[in-house]
């Protein structure tokens, strides 16, 4: 008999779900950047993933760290919280081999010793060609989650290495963030940002179809399945958010292991249901304080009415504007547009022909945000 596993679904964590869903079209990209690496030539641009948070970002980056280790690409993790400096982002693009991190300072290796390595390691100029050279011996990914926290400067390093390595040596830069991510980069005066083409990748809510996926495979590979009335229940409730979609999945799961039952219903969707709710208004409570710690409730409540019709509500940019109209002047306008843009509140998914419309990070948030208004 299959022993049911205490853990399945993985929520908030950025650990690799049981199935990743939905993401097919990222995943064909990046494994199209990783098939060039192999072959030793850098793909043809870098990589932005950019979406607003709890959409699987992180998820991305993991599984995509996995698939070049496994083709033997080396990767980078560059964190900004710990790439404050120069030499810090020296030290993540540039190590020392384990070997030297034993060695004490006066020591050598190959002639190169350990203060020399950590005191070079800090001259930017050097760092182009002694990259390009890792690089034509094994070819390198390098992976910066969180980028719209990037240090501007630091940044503006990274990108210009960037565009040195590239044309010389198997190189990759992939960056997840925020949809303020873009706006940020601009500050670093990267221009080049512009031209991604197919290499700028909107994570936002799932389909209904790989919403559905998510929690149907990794069920039904334990023999669990779930009725359709209760599934669709779920989806709903979820907003196809992947945080929430993994929440729900989860909560399922336990009531699997309490009951026993192999065949979940609307009853066990129920039984569920506080719980979910308990960690969904948390979750929205966050949010909404972080709106008010940058003073963006007018805002976010001025806008919320305009995505009352779900989660497939939009709103064009003329719409945004005038609900955003009592903000002040134009300026005010933008700025809190920006604002609510780069907290992933609301968001404009690249990829759009014409008219261009905006999208709820989370469609139950804005609802949680209106009644807030209506109750204050």
């Amino acid at each position: 008999m299959k022993t049911a596993p205490k853990w399945l679904f993985a929520p908030g964590d950025g650990a690799l779900p049981p199935a990743l869903a939905g993401r097919e079209p990222e995943q064909a990209v990046l494994s199209q950047c990783l098939d060039d690496l192999a072959d030793g030539q850098s793909p043809p641009h870098n990589v932005v993933l950019m979406g607003p948070r709890g959409n699987g970002k992180t998820v991305l980056l993991g599984w995509f760290e996995e698939a070049c280790r496994k083709a033997s690409v080396q990767v980078a993790r560059v964190m900004p919280s710990r790439v404050r400096t120069e030499g810090a982002l020296g030290n993540a693009l540039l190590p020392a081999s384990p070997l030297m991190r034993w060695l004490p300072r006066k020591w050598s290796v190959g002639g190169v010793g350990k203060a020399e390595w950590e005191t070079t390691s800090a001259v930017v100029d050097d760092w182009g060609q002694r990259l390009i050279r890792r690089c034509r011996r094994t070819p390198v990914a390098v992976l910066v989650d969180e980028a719209h926290t990037l240090d501007l400067h630091v940044g503006q390093i990274l990108l210009n290495v960037s565009q040195e390595v590239r044309p010389k040596a198997p190189f990759l830069l992939v960056l997840a963030g925020t949809p303020g991510l873009l706006a940020h980069l601009g500050k670093m005066n990267a221009s080049f940002w512009d031209r991604l083409g197919e290499g700028l990748l909107g994570i936002g809510l799932l389909s209904d179809a790989a919403a559905r996926e998510a929690l149907v495979e990794p069920l039904g590979a334990q023999d669990v399945c779930i009725d359709a009335d209760a599934l669709d229940s779920v989806i709903e409730q979820s907003q196809r958010y992947a945080y929430f979609v993994q929440l729900w999945g989860q909560a399922l799961w336990r009531q699997r292991l309490a009951t026993g039952a192999t065949r979940l219903t609307a009853g066990h969707v129920a039984a569920a249901l506080p719980k979910i709710e308990m960690r969904t208004t948390e979750y929205y409570q966050r949010r909404y304080r972080e709106l008010e710690a940058g003073e963006l409730l007018p805002a976010a409540t001025a806008v919320a009415p305009l995505f009352r019709g779900g989660m497939d509500a939009t709103a064009t940019d003329g719409e945004i504007n005038a609900a955003l109209a009592a903000s002040g002047t134009e300026a005010a306008r933008l700025a809190a547009r920006e604002e609510l843009n780069r907290l992933g509140y609301i968001w404009c998914p690249p990829g759009q022909l014409p008219p261009v419309v905006w999208s709820p990070g989370i469609p139950s948030l804005t609802q949680f945000v209106s009644q807030q208004a209506a109750s204050a």
